[in-house]
């Protein structure tokens, strides 16, 4: 979806079934859109939208995401640096170290969920940092389409210019 499509989409107006937060989740896609505009910049152009956003929650927390980047330009350190070049508030980072946590919330946020409500994840074919209930390894791909309460499959939105 391209994010006009999903402005006006059910994940925003919901259905005469699942009343949703519409104006909240517009300003969850306003954000997003925000760092997704910075991945376009630096050439990263799969990007996945996934979390509670995509799903019957009225209100989610946020918006999670993951998007595919080669190894060498993550691992360089240069990723960080170009999306920090274009950010102001210089949000980018996956060093656990950075997680702070918010009000009431029990799990550390890293600066780019305080600042915008979005964590985007870099995703690499060889990256193992999730396992299903059985313990098994899975990619972000996979992990981001089963929900962690249910392990029950559901669907994500891949993002087009």
């Amino acid at each position: 979806m391209t994010f006009e499509q999903l402005r006006e989409s059910v994940l925003v107006h919901g259905t005469a079934e699942f009343q949703l937060d519409g104006p909240w989740r517009k300003h969850l896609i306003e954000q997003a859109e925000l760092m997704v505009n910075q991945l376009w910049r630096v050439g990263i152009t799969e990007i996945f939208l996934d979390g509670s956003f995509v799903e019957a929650k009225e209100h989610p927390n946020d918006i999670d995401g993951y998007f595919h980047v080669d190894l060498k330009y993550l691992a360089s350190g240069q990723l960080q640096n170009d999306l920090n070049a274009l950010d102001p508030h210089k949000v980018w980072t996956w060093d656990h170290s950075a997680r702070r946590h918010y009000r009431n919330y029990a799990k550390a946020q890293l600066p780019i969920w305080h600042r915008y409500r979005v964590k985007l994840y870099p995703h690499y074919p060889d990256l193992i940092a999730l396992h299903d209930q059985h313990g098994n390894a899975l990619q972000f791909p996979a992990a981001f389409r089963i929900r962690r309460d249910t392990s029950e499959p559901k669907g994500i939105v891949k993002i087009a210019r």
